[in-house]
């Protein structure tokens, strides 16, 4: 049941990626004709300060879900609905403090723009910071089906509404080339969908809806107050890592070269978010794993998804460093090419924190939070001191330098150490084999493929085509070559079997319906 939930969220969760990358490449361009780069550039900008602000939901939220797990694979309904209460009085205070702590901050946003002429920008901010405290006022139910595995229902939700509100902002763009009607939409959108998934979850399970009797019981709360602690630095060590290097950015460059950054993100995000349609959905089926089986179980699914992120954030990674340039030059311009030493920093960090998912999931959906509560934020101030000195002497690039440093002296040696002690007891030296082992693979592999591409010059749409087939056949090639006999390739192809196989057979069955039907 888990491989079939995980499949089905998975394929949604792709689907979804399908159709609002589509038109998120039409939405921007329009954004970039219509409005500019300094638009984009405070768009960004906005969205990192709000993103600052929800450090007030500080772990609350992936504790209880952590806390649900048991009850929900026991079916404890009882239990269930005093955590969700919990979760939901604990969301509405959440959703009051960052409105509060959003008003706040308004007085002082000139001091984050620099050299910007866009207007109405305190209106823009309102309206930025309504649309992130709405969604609060619901997630608690969002949350509830993903940890009862059904993230295909809000991914379908999701989908329907993304692409109503994305065909309703380009033609306000188009049309009227407003932006602050462009961010109304959001916020009607956010609304309506939160409204709508909140009566499904309802409908799906009536039992929540049942009066509450009842409070946590000491042991609970004591478990969830010391991770919401230890999550609280997590987040906030997290935050000043990947969440402000926009603000550094517009505050030292301008807001410019933040929107020339923010086409490069968006392209290196739309690959992050297709890989985590397969890690987020794995994440819940983990955790109802480690709620239920033994620890060699789970050590064969991490392996399993550790061959599987590295399959494909490799594959994204030598993918973008070979086309990026070239699709956003055909696209907008070369006017808004960075250098390729920036690209290859913002690749090292994509292909590092994607390679992390794996040991990642187990350490959360283990409940570990506490034991390294203080590493994000030495994290994080290496990540400030590297990127606040070094953007003075080699501009852009250093602010990533200085992610990438802080990152390969925090987690990266932290998180793998404490699964394996507390979780495997395994001996930490085989994961460092295996991981420089993959990355000597994909190193390679990016070579071989380059040899390939030398020949093609990527001028037109047709050859940017041409380079990015064979950007993903080689690697394919290669890595069946030198995984096809391995337990977790093994694994891998025969769910892939399995499900082609069902969909076959139900596709036959269909047609033999159909044919005594009209017999």
């Amino acid at each position: 049941m888990r491989v079939k939930n995980s499949i089905i969220n998975i394929l949604f969760g792709l689907g979804n990626q399908i159709a609002i990358t589509s038109l998120s490449f039409f939405s921007r361009t329009v954004f970039i004709n219509t409005l500019g780069i300094e638009y984009l550039g405070v768009n960004g900008l906005l969205t990192n300060i709000l993103a600052m602000l929800s450090l007030a939901e500080a772990g609350i939220g992936a504790s209880i879900v952590y806390s649900l797990y048991k009850p929900v694979a026991e079916n404890d309904h009882r239990k269930i609905n005093i955590l969700m209460k919990f979760y939901r009085n604990c969301y509405f205070v959440i959703a009051i403090i960052i409105l509060l702590l959003g008003l706040l901050i308004m007085p002082f946003l000139s001091f984050f723009i620099k050299d910007s002429n866009v207007n109405n920008i305190h209106l823009i901010y309102i309206i930025f910071l309504l649309n992130t405290v709405l969604p609060y006022l619901y997630v608690h139910k969002n949350q509830f089906l993903y940890v009862c595995q059904k993230a295909y229902i809000v991914t379908g939700i999701y989908t329907l509404s993304s692409i109503i509100t994305l065909c309703l902002k380009i033609s306000i763009l188009h049309f009227t080339h407003n932006y602050i009607l462009y961010l109304v939409i959001d916020s009607i959108t956010i609304l309506l969908t939160s409204i709508i998934l909140v009566k499904i979850v309802n409908i799906m399970y009536p039992y929540l809806k049942n009066k509450v009797i009842g409070t946590l019981d000491k042991d609970m709360k004591q478990s969830i107050t010391k991770n919401v602690k230890a999550i609280i630095l997590q987040n906030l060590g997290n935050y000043l890592v990947v969440g402000t290097d926009n603000i550094i950015i517009s505050s030292f460059i301008s807001v410019a070269a933040v929107g020339l950054y923010s086409n490069y993100n968006m392209l290196i995000e739309i690959c992050r978010n297709f890989t985590n349609q397969i890690s987020n959905n794995i994440y819940h089926s983990v955790g109802n794993l480690v709620a239920e089986e033994n620890i060699e179980k789970i050590f064969s699914i991490f392996k399993i998804y550790r061959l599987l992120t590295f399959w494909l954030y490799s594959q994204f990674s030598i993918i973008l460093y070979i086309v990026i340039s070239p699709f956003i030059s055909l696209w907008i311009g070369k006017a808004f090419l960075m250098n390729d030493n920036v690209l290859l920093v913002l690749l090292l960090i994509f292909y590092e924190r994607g390679m992390r998912n794996a040991i990642s999931t187990v350490k959360t959906t283990a409940g570990i939070f506490h034991e390294d509560r203080y590493v994000p934020i030495f994290q994080a101030a290496i990540n400030l001191i590297f990127s606040i000195v070094l953007v003075h002497y080699i501009g852009i690039m250093g602010v990533f330098m200085g992610t990438l440093v802080s990152t390969i002296a925090g987690p990266f040696w932290a998180t793998p150490y404490l699964v394996y002690k507390k979780v495997f007891r395994k001996p930490i030296f085989n994961y460092y084999l295996t991981y420089f082992y993959f990355a000597i693979i994909g190193i390679a592999t990016y070579f071989l493929v380059n040899l390939a591409c030398s020949s093609i010059i990527i001028d037109s749409w047709l050859n940017l085509i041409i380079s990015s087939i064979v950007c993903i056949i080689v690697p394919n090639i290669i890595y069946i070559l030198i995984f096809r006999n391995t337990d977790e390739f093994k694994y891998l192809l025969n769910i892939i079997k399995s499900f082609i196989l069902k969909i076959v057979n139900k596709f036959k069955k269909n047609k033999i319906y159909k044919t005594g039907i009209s017999k």
